[in-house]
């Protein structure tokens, strides 16, 4: 894997600043520790607070500062990059978004849960098991407030009414009663968002427990199902900068630090950026609706900046996988020579690039350099173990099984690859592993949408594994797995030791929640061979 590498700018105040890191990040590390006692916490100053950004479905080409050639405007993305690090070779651990969520708050790769393959839906019960860790109970438990604000997608128990055992339609559901198991109950104090994405019903926002408003009326954007009556998608992203801002705002005035996990549900389909925003782009209305998610990200920067705790909050902005093909069928701004997926293969959904590498930009003023660059291969399953060694405390042997810490990135003290290997995984639960240039699919085609899906290319009778060369091909254009059998047999058996022990990080072997199949060679039966 690749090593992290700094590269900040070499003007003299740049330099001096850099002489100054390490001084300034041991005070923050310091303050950083928190009193293992809530209550004593509470009354501690100190503190560093963080906020994590994850866009939903935006592509790494979408950003100007991953994408120079890039046509739409991003500069409060850019300004933040500018202000922090920005890593070259970060990824989901899926190119969809339930899973990626999921590894995201529990530092576990999301194939290791119930969920094989496929994404979570608006009634769907919950994903992360009751007695699991996540990184908002991890912050809670040294004493930060937490909230999760924006798309669940994670699943909740929703209440049904009498006569029902199940949900089919939404209107079976008894929308006045509590419902059970969402956020506030995997480690957050506070939940305001909508359950999952902007185009799956309900249409209706959530608040800890309750609906606000009780769907009367039927609502389509791109699925139908019940709504309340004032719920308009093109409201959602204002609306929940809104709560962001005044989160941010109520707790810069408490010695309590926080956590806040602001899930935006853009650029995700339906394309609904807000008037202000219509036409801004002169890159069809998908890159209006990018140009309002930076608009979020300056917005949260520019309350940060009010209160006055900017120096000392760290903020994270990632998207959760891959542009989203299925946006080119009307707003197709490839034509226009916008590249969502900049020069990788794939979009979201597939196994190779396009579905899986993400921007990453951390800025965390005084600990990391302004404008500095990693190219180290990294996870979003990496927060809980970042956050745990940031705030100094050892995470228990049965959390956090595939994560690695970033802050010797973050520091520019990593002497070497800050994780072993990584794997990622398709909207069909096909595999692929990486371990320094190489990386292994486990599948002849996409394991997705892109051409050719798995049934196709095995009937085009192409290779069953992919080895690819990320250092050389990093188009993946050259399958070289006939080449190189020994580098097939070596990662093959690495990923199979990651599944048999239930864990990517050195410890004690742990139990998955299903059987993993590594192969899934369901496209096999397709074929009717």
């Amino acid at each position: 894997m690749k090593t992290c590498v700094d590269v900040p700018p070499v003007a003299a105040v740049r330099i001096w600043s850099g002489v100054l890191t390490y001084c300034i990040f041991g005070v923050l590390l310091a303050a950083c520790r928190v009193p293992k006692s809530v209550e004593d916490n509470k009354q501690a100053a100190g503190g560093v607070n963080v906020v994590y950004i994850l866009a939903d479905d935006l592509g790494y080409g979408d950003l100007q500062c991953f994408n120079p050639n890039g046509k739409i405007p991003t500069p409060n993305i850019d300004r933040l990059a500018a202000e922090g690090m920005k890593f070259t070779d970060a990824h989901s651990s899926s190119a969809v978004c339930t899973p990626s969520r999921y590894s995201i708050l529990t530092g576990r790769y999301p194939w290791r849960s119930t969920l094989q393959k496929g994404v979570l839906f608006g009634y769907s019960p919950p994903l992360v098991e009751p007695e699991r860790l996540t990184v908002a109970e991890l912050f809670k438990q040294q004493g930060y407030y937490t909230a999760c604000v924006g798309k669940w997608h994670l699943g909740m128990d929703w209440p049904v009414k009498n006569g029902y055992t199940n949900i089919k339609t939404g209107w079976e559901i008894d929308y006045g009663q509590p419902i059970h198991q969402g956020p506030t109950t995997r480690g957050f104090d506070y939940y305001y968002g909508i359950s999952a994405s902007l185009d799956m019903p309900p249409y209706v926002f959530i608040e800890n427990n309750k609906t606000m408003g009780i769907p009367s009326v039927t609502k389509q954007y791109g699925r139908s199902g019940p709504a309340a009556e004032n719920f308009e998608a093109v409201n959602v992203l204002p609306a929940i900068t809104r709560k962001a801002q005044q989160i941010i705002t109520a707790q810069a005035g408490k010695k309590q630090p926080f956590f806040l996990y602001f899930a935006l549900p853009s650029p995700h389909t339906p394309v609904v950026p807000g008037a202000a925003f219509a036409g801004k782009s002169g890159v069809t209305a998908y890159g209006d609706f990018v140009m309002e998610t930076d608009w979020v990200v300056g917005q949260i920067m520019q309350t940060l900046d009010a209160a006055g705790i900017t120096g000392n909050t760290i903020v994270y902005f990632t998207s959760d996988n891959g542009f989203a093909p299925y946006v080119l069928n009307k707003y197709n701004v490839e034509k226009m020579g916008h590249y969502p997926s900049y020069t990788f293969r794939g979009y979201k959904a597939d196994i190779w690039e396009g579905g899986h590498r993400v921007p990453l930009v951390v800025r965390w003023p005084g600990a990391i350099p302004a404008g500095s660059v990693s190219n180290a291969t990294v996870s979003l399953t990496d927060l809980m173990a970042t956050s745990a060694d940031m705030l100094q405390v050892k995470l228990p042997g049965n959390a956090a099984e595939d994560s690695y810490s970033l802050l010797p990135c973050f520091t520019g003290k990593a002497t070497g690859p800050v994780r072993p290997a990584i794997v990622y995984a398709s909207i069909d639960g096909n595999f692929s592993i990486q371990e320094g240039q190489w990386k292994l699919v486990f599948g002849p085609g996409s394991g997705g949408w892109a051409a050719p899906r798995n049934n196709k290319a095995y009937q085009q009778g192409l290779p069953l594994v992919q080895l690819y060369n990320m250092e050389a091909d990093v188009s993946e254009k050259q399958n070289v797995a006939g080449e190189r059998p020994e580098v097939v047999k070596r990662l093959t058996g690495l990923m199979e030791q990651y599944v048999a022990n239930g864990r990517s990080t050195p410890g004690t072997p742990l139990q998955n929640n299903a059987a993993v199949d590594i192969w899934k060679k369901g496209y096999i039966k397709q074929t009717g061979k």
